[in-house]
């Protein structure tokens, strides 16, 4: 795109003459647009099973706001090691898809089972968040180490493989950060006014009783 602006703006063409880019140029173009629809794609596919397996069409819902937030964490990553967006880079984009949400996931089913259990909306996120910290720190970092040496590495071929590493790596840091916030506030909110009317009922019962 800076290269096209810079063509249009400092080199004067005839009339009749343009400029086409093609080769090497129009495959990465073409590879970029299959790899954003593959993006979507996923992230609609990942929907899908979650909503199945929770029976629930607003707690995917929920989850899918870690996505965002883990795409902040890849570019502050290749910002920060002065890499570029490639098509390793979308692998790991397409990756981040399918793993970030798990840590959200391991949270929310197990709020859902402790208010099942019958403990309150803030008592049951108060809870799974204290005893699912611990599995959440673990995948993200066993994951994140793993991918240390493909970020250090200089190796042959290691520029190849660099971009992805840093992807999964910002990716999965950045989204856990926000996870274990921002998702059990969300649910917070969501699940406020069912939580009350379940108490309400709950206390009218009692009282009946």
């Amino acid at each position: 795109r800076d290269l096209r602006q810079r063509l249009a703006n400092e080199v004067p063409l005839p009339s009749g003459i343009g400029i086409h880019f093609g080769g090497t140029a129009e495959d990465q173009e073409e590879s970029f647009r299959q790899m954003g629809l593959m993006l979507v794609l996923g992230i609609v596919l990942v929907y899908m099973v979650m909503a199945s397996q929770f029976e629930s069409l607003l707690d995917p819902f929920l989850i899918l706001f870690s996505i965002p937030f883990a795409f902040t964490g890849v570019a502050i990553s290749l910002t920060l090691l002065r890499l570029t967006v490639s098509i390793m880079s979308f692998i790991g984009m397409i990756l981040l898809v399918g793993v970030v949400v798990n840590n959200a996931i391991v949270l929310i089913d197990y709020i859902n089972l402790l208010r099942a259990r019958g403990q309150r909306l803030a008592e049951a996120i108060i809870h799974a968040g204290r005893s699912r910290l611990r599995p959440v720190l673990i995948t993200t970092m066993t994951t994140s180490l793993a991918m240390i040496p493909m970020i250090l590495s200089r190796g042959e071929g290691a520029a190849t493989w660099k971009p992805m590493a840093a992807t999964i790596v910002g990716g999965l840091i950045f989204s856990m950060l926000v996870t274990l916030v921002l998702v059990p506030t969300l649910y917070s909110l969501a699940h406020s006014r069912t939580a009350r009317k379940q108490e309400q009922a709950a206390a009218e019962k009692g009282v009946r009783v």
